[in-house]
């Protein structure tokens, strides 16, 4: 298995998001020269997540293109689990990142034909028992990330996690420049996780309403709450409003249910996620065109 890093542009992980990353944006982001990604539950049943991964596998040169990951929701309420990460085996994904449960099952598995695990956590605790999982690596999800989100500012996360861990780090938390990019590094980060400016693009998933939404908004317009999915996430206000929540008086949190949030159009279909950085964002591009950005952004921040 070619390292992760192999045909990388950028030190970037185009972030997984729940409903947003499929198999186009996936697909775009390795030709461009960044890790793409996409979580299994986008695909609506284990049948189309192997039709999503033959369409990958088959678009994607290991030796020209960037890697890619699937991300897998391993929280015992979400069913499909082990069939997924069986088809994460079967295709032989570069990367599988471990969320919302504990990442062992995971490790074995995808060990075994020479891919790396690497595990989000939100807080050093989890890192920490990850770490005793054995995962490759931590994708360290700070405050201000779009979707699930952690609470502990980035800059003391990874200033935590490196006193017990020298592998690799991904961070993620409102990230959506070159600039970010390069301040992840300075860190002691060695990728960026960056998820909420891939809404605001061709390839997409996300209705043309959310992207106009992304595009329009700012940070003041992002609520954190754990009323939707019974995780805490990063909401945008105007979204919570048109399906009837006061962001100002959001409900007491429900049940985890990874399942019935993929299917549930009163969660994640119609309630829209993003970062604190959506500020920074005012236009919709193809995933090329805005890595070309970001990369010119980001060796600018290099020689500055």
């Amino acid at each position: 298995m070619p390292p992760l890093d192999q045909n990388l542009r950028l030190p970037l992980f185009q972030a997984p998001m729940f409903l947003q990353s499929g198999p186009a944006m996936v697909i775009a982001a390795c030709k461009a020269g960044i890790l793409g990604s996409f979580p299994s539950p986008n695909a609506r049943s284990t049948e189309d997540l192997e039709a999503w991964l033959k369409e990958i596998t088959a678009a994607i040169d290991p030796a020209t293109d960037a890697a890619w990951a699937i991300n897998l929701m391993m929280h015992r309420s979400n069913t499909r689990r082990l069939d997924d990460l069986a088809l994460a085996v079967k295709y032989q994904a570069p990367l599988v990142i471990s969320a919302l449960g504990s990442p062992r099952e995971a490790v074995e598995a995808v060990h075994s034909y020479g891919g790396k695990v690497y595990a989000d956590v939100i807080n050093t605790e989890f890192a920490r028992k990850a770490l005793d999982a054995g995962v490759d690596g931590l994708v360290l999800v700070a405050a201000g990330a779009g979707g699930h989100t952690g609470q502990l500012s980035g800059f003391a996360f990874v200033e935590e996690v490196r006193q017990f861990w020298d592998g690799d780090i991904v961070l993620g938390g409102g990230i959506v420049s070159g600039r970010g990019i390069r301040a992840a590094e300075v860190l002691g980060a060695t990728y960026a996780y960056m998820g909420t400016r891939f809404i605001a693009t061709e390839e997409s998933m996300a209705d043309a309403r959310y992207k106009e939404m992304v595009v329009n908004a700012s940070g003041s317009d992002i609520i954190c709450s754990d009323a939707i999915t019974g995780v805490k996430a990063n909401w945008l206000r105007p979204s919570l409003e048109q399906a009837g929540y006061d962001p100002d008086d959001m409900p007491a949190p429900g049940a985890i249910d990874i399942i019935k949030a993929a299917g549930d159009a009163k969660r994640w279909r119609d309630i829209w996620a993003a970062g604190q950085g959506v500020g920074s964002i005012h236009e919709v591009l193809p995933i090329a065109i805005l890595v070309d950005q970001l990369t010119a952004e980001y060796r600018a921040a290099c020689e500055a």
